[in-house]
């Protein structure tokens, strides 16, 4: 009856289904939980909620990639150039712009090939089967033919494949973690929850995506496909705007000077030259000869080779790099939102301690592990105590070691990490399970939070282990185990035990209460008239390197913050551990007292709090989203690293999105525009670093290329506007702008950078590419070279007598060698003038030595030198080129040398 009702109208799923009891969500999806769903029943559902697996994103082709090359305002200002140069045949000008284009979108494709498939690794999540009942009968389905309110029966090892209502448990646990970013599996029950409880707390629902790590039960389904939480993620991933990059904001808003520059002066030069009355075919040659001087032919594919070098180096360095422009991204870096687990964390639970009743035993597992007592290295196997406390973690145990080793294991984390304590302390884990076979188990049961098992003893009888919550594991102790011996175990000492037990939860450890008994059989109560052994102190420790990565963040400028789905006091103990924080008690953020997000901006109080905090615990992949929107709102560059289904959102959001590349899952990975290989937090530092090298040399060789640029249109301009010839023709401007230009400019994009760049706060992110101070350097720049070129043109023609042709050959390579010379004015001006970051690159020497053999090449050798119009200018002319070109070297030096004095004289 309650079937055809719901065929009437449409099924509607209850909401929060986590507060409410089983019963009332099975009613309401109208499922007999004995019987399940019939097919036919199933199959008018599937009709209406569709098959369950996440929406495949669609992969983005080949001519996509391609074509994307080719959307930039300088490429689109060659295009034009070499439309113009066509138009009035001047074929030899447009087909080399048309190289150039050609090479830099090739260069860019081969380097930013990739496929987005995140929704691809999202959907691979949902291809298992899975045992439901249906009309009766436990059958074994594809996980996409689910249907809201079908009976799901699973056991541990299972992943589940639709989110379930929790209506019948035993013992059960799940790993959550690639929902949650929580390391330790979480206790599972089917009594309702609060209906305000964020989802790590929801103990009466398990999601798809996550694994059941122990006991066994049933559930119904209450979400599938796009509308669990799963598929919310996935589509808060493909919603996540990807953000544009400041490197591609600043070159887009440099092309759009370089129009403005372009046409302003076009049009100044073509309106004199009409006035002065000259003839329409030199004002066609002049205003072609300005456009190719006005746009930095070489600079696409100087900034393309300049960004790819730095992904190479990265690489070497263990961050892979998915998109060129993100390289330089990291060098604008202000604040780096932490996941916890596997970033900060090595995601493996540890035993750092064991608390025991004479003494307290410190784990310590950097490098070989050791067991120290009063500061001192003991052997573990020798104190009684400490012995029987590893012996009773591997006895009341049910995972494994792989071959015995320590390095690897299968089963409960916590577990795994008992078995490693007692391995590195000398016990064999499988020899004393074959000495002390099991003959019996009390599973852990979550209401009763202890687990028991009996293992046979040599002289006959059992010793029964038992292992669980402290405060209930004392309840049940008669008895503490000091010295080597059974002693009474006082009322007042369980209160001290049980304040000893959240002094150290408060630290962020998982504690775990150990006792034992022998009994002489199998059938007695295992938790009666226990022996109180101690406590085990768990922690899933910092990773080695992170500590001294966040100093050197610190000292950058660069803020850390921790955002993780785990509970506040782990939360907080490892930020502590690792230096994120700094004094007593740092203030964490629970994720249930975040504002919704159309109020974060509402609230100043709030705001204020919210962008000071270093700590945010039980945070949702929404509210990743909505941090990294409200930081990016108030001008932050925002980077974002996690591992988990959980981070991908944030980090396809977050302006540098950087993947854990061996424990991340394949989603983060592929949302992410950086993976570290090696998982180091410390490789984000050297990858910071990195960044802000590339930004420092790209914008060292733009300054040099458009202060070349400049001198060639001043040069240009100054011709026309006194009626001179020439001193450069369009041809010999390409020339120079493709070979002698670029090759400097490269030199410049891939040196090592200035020392001391991890010392400076991150730039403004509203600072430009080139600030008004560049642009003025670059203009004066330009108009000495300028008049230099103009004075030499002078002289050639009025004091040496030459015949145009050969003149422009002096003022052209009065140009090419100032311009070569010209490298050396791009020095900070903290450097030495002899011993500085472009002397000692060796690039800028070869390509000095490269450019004098091209330019000799061009003059001398007939083919070139016909077709640039070049002649051989002889002693006197190469005397006057060479003292020339070397004019605007010495007054730049002198003009960076006066400028580190200023500088200088006004530090404190």
């Amino acid at each position: 009856t309650s079937a055809m009702a719901i065929n009437e109208t449409a099924l509607s799923v209850p909401e929060q289904p986590w507060a409410k009891e089983s019963s009332e969500v099975s009613s309401a999806m109208g499922t007999d939980l004995s019987q399940g769903l019939s097919e036919s029943e199933a199959e008018l559902r599937k009709n209406q909620f569709g098959i369950n697996q996440l929406r495949e994103h669609e992969e983005k082709s080949i001519w996509t990639i391609f074509v994307d090359q080719f959307k930039s305002l300088i490429v689109g200002l060659l295009a034009v150039a070499a439309v113009v140069a066509f138009y009035f045949e001047e074929t030899l000008e447009g087909w080399a712009i048309g190289v150039v284009i050609m090479i830099n979108a090739l260069i860019g494709f081969f380097t930013e090939l990739r496929a987005v498939r995140s929704m691809e690794a999202l959907y691979k999540l949902g291809e298992v089967k899975t045992k439901v009942r249906r009309d009766g009968t436990v059958k074994e389905i594809e996980a996409t033919e689910l249907v809201p309110g079908d009976i799901v029966v699973f056991e541990g090892g299972d992943i589940i494949t639709a989110d379930l209502r929790i209506i019948e448990s035993n013992k059960l646990q799940a790993d959550e973690s690639t929902l949650t970013g929580e390391s330790n599996p979480v206790g599972k029950q089917t009594e309702p929850v609060g209906a305000e409880d964020v989802l790590a707390e929801r103990s009466s629902m398990l999601y798809k995506g996550t694994a059941i790590t122990r006991g066994s039960g049933e559930g119904i389904v209450v979400a599938t496909g796009l509308e669990t939480e799963l598929g919310h993620i996935s589509s808060l991933v493909e919603e996540a705007e990807t953000e544009v990059t400041p490197l591609e904001e600043r070159l887009d808003r440099l092309g759009y000077r370089l129009i403005v520059l372009t046409l302003v002066i076009a049009a100044f030069v073509a309106v004199s030259g009409i006035v002065a009355g000259k003839q329409l075919f030199l004002m066609i040659e002049t205003g072609l000869a300005l456009a190719v001087a006005a746009i930095p032919e070489g600079l696409p594919i100087v900034a393309t080779i300049a960004l790819a070098k730095g992904m190479q180096l990265m690489a070497r360095k263990n961050a892979l790099v998915n998109r060129l422009s993100s390289v330089e991204t990291l060098g604008t870096t202000g604040i780096i939102f932490s996941d916890k687990t596997g970033t900060l964390t090595i995601n493996r639970m540890t035993v750092t301690q064991y608390y025991l009743p004479d003494s307290k035993v410190q784990v310590d597992s950097n490098g070989e592990t050791t067991f120290q007592k009063d500061d001192s290295i003991i052997e573990p196997l020798e104190d009684a105590g400490l012995k029987r406390a590893l012996e009773t973690g591997v006895f009341c145990n049910n995972a494994s070691l792989q071959n015995g080793s320590a390095k690897e294991g299968t089963g409960d984390p916590l577990e795994v990490a008992l078995l490693v304590a007692a391995d590195k302390a000398g016990l064999s884990v499988d020899e004393m399970r074959r000495q002390h076979p099991e003959q019996r188990e009390e599973a852990f049961d979550p209401d009763v939070k202890m687990m028991a098992t009996w293992n046979e003893l040599e002289g006959g009888g059992y010793r029964v282990s038992v292992k669980g919550a402290p405060d209930v594991l004392l309840e049940h102790c008669r008895e503490v185990f000091n010295e080597g011996e059974n002693r009474k175990l006082k009322q007042s000492q369980k209160e001290d035990w049980l304040k000893v037990n959240q002094e150290l939860a408060s630290e962020g450890l998982r504690i775990i209460g150990l006792a034992f008994k022998n009994s002489e059989s199998t059938e007695e109560d295992p938790y009666e008239n226990l022996v109180f052994l101690g406590l085990a102190a768990l922690m899933d420790p910092p990773r080695q390197d992170v500590k001294e990565a966040i100093r050197r963040c610190k000292q950058a400028g660069i803020r850390v913050v921790m955002v993780t789905g785990d509970q506040e006091n782990t939360a907080r103990y490892i930020a502590e551990a690792v230096g994120l924080v700094e004094g007593d008690d740092p203030t964490v953020i629970h994720g249930k007292d975040l504002p919704p997000p159309d109020q974060l901006e509402n609230s100043e109080y709030g705001m204020q709090e919210i962008h000071d905090a270093s700590i945010f615990a039980r945070i949702s992949p929404q509210q990743k989203l909505d941090l990294i929107e409200l930081y990016q709102k108030k001008g932050e560059i925002v980077a974002m690293t996690g591992d988990g289904v959980n981070d991908a959102p944030a980090l396809k959001k977050a302006d540098i999105g950087i993947a854990m590349g061996l424990r991340g899952t394949q989603v983060a990975k592929e949302a992410a525009h950086m993976v570290l290989t090696d998982d180091a937090f410390s490789t984000i530092v050297s990858a910071i670093e990195q960044g802000r090298v590339i930004f420092g040399n790209i914008r060292r060789f733009i300054h040099y290329l458009l202060s070349c640029n400049v001198s060639e249109v001043l040069v240009v301009g100054l011709a026309s506007m006194v009626g001179a010839p020439l001193p450069i023709l369009p041809l010999q401007i390409l020339f120079l702008n493709l070979v002698t230009d670029v090759f400097p400019a490269l030199a410049l994009g891939v040196g090592e950078g200035e020392e001391g760049v991890m010392d400076k706060p991150p730039r403004d992110p509203g600072e430009p590419l080139l600030t008004r101070g560049h642009w003025m350097s670059i203009g004066s720049y330009g108009l000495f070279i300028a008049v230099v070129v103009m004075a030499s043109l002078y002289l050639a023609i009025f004091h040496l007598d030459m015949e145009t042709e050969s003149a422009v050959t002096i003022s052209f390579l009065t140009l090419a060698l100032s311009q070569l010379f010209h490298v050396f004015n791009m020095r900070s001006f903290q450097s030495r003038i002899w011993d500085n970051e472009i002397t000692q690159n060796l690039f800028v020497w070869g390509a000095i030595v490269l450019c004098l053999i091209i330019i000799l090449g061009a003059v001398y050798i007939p083919s070139i030198a016909a077709v640039l119009q070049l002649i051989d200018p002889g002693l006197n002319g190469w005397l006057l080129v060479i003292g020339m070109s070397l004019l605007p070297l010495i007054a730049g030096q002198i003009y960076i040398g006066i400028r580190s004095q200023m500088m200088q004289d006004t530090l404190p």
